[in-house]
């Protein structure tokens, strides 16, 4: 049995309904306990991430631990709302979030592959957005 054959089978399968179920169950878990994770080190106010606020023009460290704290409960919040509900919006956000999260890295005098590294910080919120389908309007964003 040929590679095109094993995936076109494994195709097969996944069109069937409760595999794309487990796909987008599969999306939540891991969106949610990459959102959960930062949001953790954001609320623990990470030293590392604190001291970036100032390559952005917040040099003080006070107000860039509290804007760290707000990001950490946003991150958690939104989280916590994948795994109840993958609303779209809160997934488009999440997909640009974890972009400039991961873009973030070389902006800030990392190496490149900090970067490539955290695709899937944003590849997996792309992945579930896509897997419900792109909104055809603005309601449809919120569902």
């Amino acid at each position: 049995m040929g590679i095109q054959n094993i995936i076109m089978l494994e195709q097969q399968k996944i069109s069937n309904g409760a595999n794309i179920k487990l796909v987008e169950w599969i999306l939540r878990v891991a969106i949610a306990g990459e959102f959960i994770g930062h949001g953790a080190f954001a609320i623990q106010g990470k030293k590392e991430w604190i001291g970036w606020f100032a390559k952005f023009g917040v040099s003080d460290a006070g107000i860039a631990a509290q804007l760290l704290l707000f990001v950490g409960v946003i991150d958690i919040a939104l989280a916590i709302l994948i795994l109840i509900k993958p609303v779209r919006l809160a997934l488009l956000w999440m997909v640009l979030w974890g972009f400039w999260t991961a873009l973030l890295r070389p902006l800030v005098g990392m190496p490149v592959w900090d970067f490539i590294e955290r695709w899937a910080n944003w590849g997996a919120p792309l992945a579930l957005l896509l897997l419900k389908g792109w909104p055809t309007s603005l309601k449809d964003w919120f569902k």
